[in-house]
């Protein structure tokens, strides 16, 4: 058998580096953590009565992955098959989601206040009718209220690690609003709102969009889920329809597998299109690759690497969805490429991008 191309070599060694730095989460989301372990999941950070699961979780697997080339897959480890949760990439699918509403002609301009189209659901106050749907995806609304018994103080002063602003506060201690589209806040209360809005602006569930305008088109498995939480239940045209969240820190949310996830990231490469149909507008798809003016490390629910200090080592070009646990999905498209990783110790993922990027450099 011939020996492997130093390429294929060296993604190799990324692999095996990836598989010898498992996040310490237990792989049963139900067990005690064992020696060096923390608690599966982060609804622990959050002072109490918010400090609790209010959507199913399931076990997870190994630590997992895919490196794709020119749309063909170079290089795979662990269950790149299984399903598993996968926290905050979810967010990334509600921007994708947000766009086909654009093609649809649902959500003509992402100026336009969220009350404006979908009254009656949190955006009617004077505080909130400022908020936008472009707020909204770049995690600037300052949207307050409740979504689904979880009120928005809960993310207050909330500090997450791509983030390069020092904590300003304790999290969950109440602070003083901004005027939306002023201040930029990592908060998963107002990304499930946004969630609630599509779901309106669609009247049709967002696991069922997602599968028919993108999962289907490229290609996807039937074995991805996406739930939401016990109580996210709404009647929207005579249908009982449950809204999902973007993301798992109170459990739910979408478990995909690492080949799927991939197919995701590949659709953002190719700037929204697949197979000859623009399945998501490419201004759109180009828009989630632009710095949030207040955070420049962000773009329209994604991380972005554009100055090489989020993730030193990776692309400075790409995308990057990333999730809770050690998921990271971003695309390198100086090399016509994307990657995924899953289960990867937080510490230990720009080590592992920087070895990727070297593996595709040849």
């Amino acid at each position: 058998m011939a020996a492997p191309t130093p390429k294929l070599a060296q993604l190799d060694e990324a692999a095996a580096f990836a598989q010898a730095h498992e996040v310490p989460w237990p792989r049963d989301p139900q067990a005690q953590p064992g020696p060096g372990q923390v608690p599966f999941g982060v609804h622990h950070e959050d002072p109490s009565p918010w400090n609790r699961l209010r959507g199913p979780v399931h076990a997870r697997g190994p630590v997992s992955g895919v490196v794709w080339q020119g749309g063909q897959e170079l290089s795979a480890w662990g269950e790149p098959d299984r399903a598993d949760l996968t926290f905050s990439v979810a967010k990334t699918c509600l921007a994708l989601l947000a766009g086909v509403a654009h093609a649809r002609g649902l959500l003509p301009d992402v100026n336009e206040p969220v009350a404006q189209r979908v009254p009656g659901i949190g955006f009617d106050d004077a505080h909130n009718r400022q908020v936008t749907w472009a707020h909204l995806l770049e995690q600037t609304s300052e949207w307050s209220g409740t979504c689904f018994g979880m009120p928005d103080q809960v993310e207050h002063h909330r500090h997450v690690s791509h983030d390069p602003k020092p904590p300003t506060g304790r999290k969950g201690e109440a602070r003083t609003l901004q005027a939306p589209g002023t201040y930029w806040e990592y908060n998963d209360v107002r990304i499930n709102q946004l969630s609630l809005a599509l779901l309106h602006l669609f009247g049709q569930a967002l696991p069922e969009v997602l599968r028919e305008a993108i999962m289907q088109p490229i290609g996807a498995s039937s074995g991805w889920q996406w739930v939401g939480y016990d109580g996210a239940w709404v009647e929207l045209n005579g249908r009982r329809m449950q809204s999902v969240p973007g993301g798992t820190h109170w459990g739910a949310g979408l478990s995909i597998s690492a080949r799927d996830q991939a197919r995701l990231a590949q659709l953002v490469l190719q700037g929204g299109a697949w197979g000859g149909v623009q399945i998501v507008p490419q201004g759109w798809v180009q828009r989630m690759h632009e710095p949030c003016a207040l955070a420049p490390f962000y773009g329209w629910l994604t991380w972005l690497n554009q100055d090489g200090t989020t993730f030193p080592g990776a692309s400075t070009r790409g995308v990057f969805m990333v999730g809770a646990g050690g998921h990271y999905i971003w695309t390198l498209p100086e090399h016509d490429a994307v990657a995924v990783v899953r289960w990867l110790n937080p510490p230990r993922a720009s080590a592992f991008m920087a070895r990727v990027s070297r593996a595709l450099q040849g």
